[in-house]
């Protein structure tokens, strides 16, 4: 994995088995027609013009069954799923049918084991209670998933766009032999979630462990299952790096939130807290860590702050 920057009409790798754009409008780029494409509308505010690449460990083939787009290459897989919400009649029932989608497709897949998944969806925060949007996605996104068994969970993120378009997006990595999940000691599970925070729990692993690569999912100032610091950036970007920093340690690598051969994915609820969080991120971190931050919304309204990240040269 690699962001890169690349010009316009710039031919991608033909290594690329994944290529994720970010902005409303996709880069004019040439891509192998194998490799899998997805665009993402989140506002990039450090970073612009960078591309996230994944690539394959062999030659890379394309197809479609289904709703599901994919890409595969050796070990591993790229799927991608888009589900109108207006279609679907609702938020519930796009998750539902893109998870259905995705469990159906992976269980006839020569690459069975889901190990990243990536949702993006507008006005994640809109609605109160149960209704509210994310709980709403982690119900529909549990129905979808109860027909797929497995050792564990997925690592995820679940991001909010500011575009107030009706799409679901989800995109994931895949393999044919498992990753380990990992579990943060600062946190409770996520599908240990009580009540509270809606009538499903969201199914995530905190981390996913693979051949050379840590894949820690979405990580907010949460500890046990609360948030913490509400409303206060620096000191949710602080808990945001310790839980990282956690994350690393259960996984058997070094206490450092970062190091080099790492991708962090920085979602910014405020646009105007760029310049701080890149000035804090580039004095802490490793001169070798990329790093994009992005527009969005995160999953509690408290929370001003989520990063995912990417540990390359990590794993069992």
């Amino acid at each position: 994995m690699e962001y890169r920057r690349l010009g316009a009409g710039e031919a991608l790798p033909m290594t690329a088995l994944c290529a994720i754009g970010f902005g409303p409008e996709p880069h004019q780029l040439t891509t192998p027609a194998c490799g899998l494409r997805v665009q993402v509308n989140l506002r990039a505010l450090v970073g612009t013009g960078l591309t996230e690449l994944w690539h394959a460990d062999g030659k890379v083939e394309g197809g479609r069954d289904g709703q599901v787009h994919f890409a595969s290459a050796g070990r591993y897989l790229a799927g991608r799923v888009e589900i109108d919400e207006q279609a679907a009649g609702g938020l519930i029932g796009a998750a539902r049918a893109a998870y259905e989608a995705i469990s159906d497709f992976t269980r006839r897949s020569g690459h069975r084991h889901l190990l990243r998944m990536y949702n993006y969806f507008s006005d994640i925060n809109a609605g109160s209670g149960d209704a509210q949007r994310y709980k709403l996605f982690c119900s529909g996104r549990a129905a979808g998933f109860r027909a797929l068994t497995g050792p564990s969970w997925p690592a995820a993120t679940a991001i909010g766009r500011q575009d107030h378009s009706p799409l679901l997006q989800v995109y994931w990595l895949a393999a044919n032999e498992p990753g380990a999940a990992l579990e943060n000691p600062r946190q409770i599970s996520a599908f240990n979630y009580p009540r509270q925070y809606g009538p499903a729990a969201p199914i995530f692993s905190r981390a996913m462990q693979i051949r050379g690569a840590m894949l820690i999912s979405g990580t907010a100032s949460v500890l046990g299952h609360a948030s913490h610091h509400a409303d206060d950036l620096p000191a949710q970007l602080a808990e945001v790096l310790r839980n990282l920093a956690s994350l690393r340690q259960a996984g058997g690598g070094a206490a450092p939130a970062s190091g080099g051969g790492t991708l962090l994915k920085i979602y910014l609820r405020d646009a105007t807290q760029a310049g701080f969080v890149a000035a804090s991120l580039r004095e802490q971190l490793s001169a070798q860590t990329q790093f994009l931050i992005l527009g969005a919304d995160i999953c509690r309204p408290e929370l001003l702050v989520e990063i995912d990240a990417a540990h390359l040269g990590h794993g069992p």
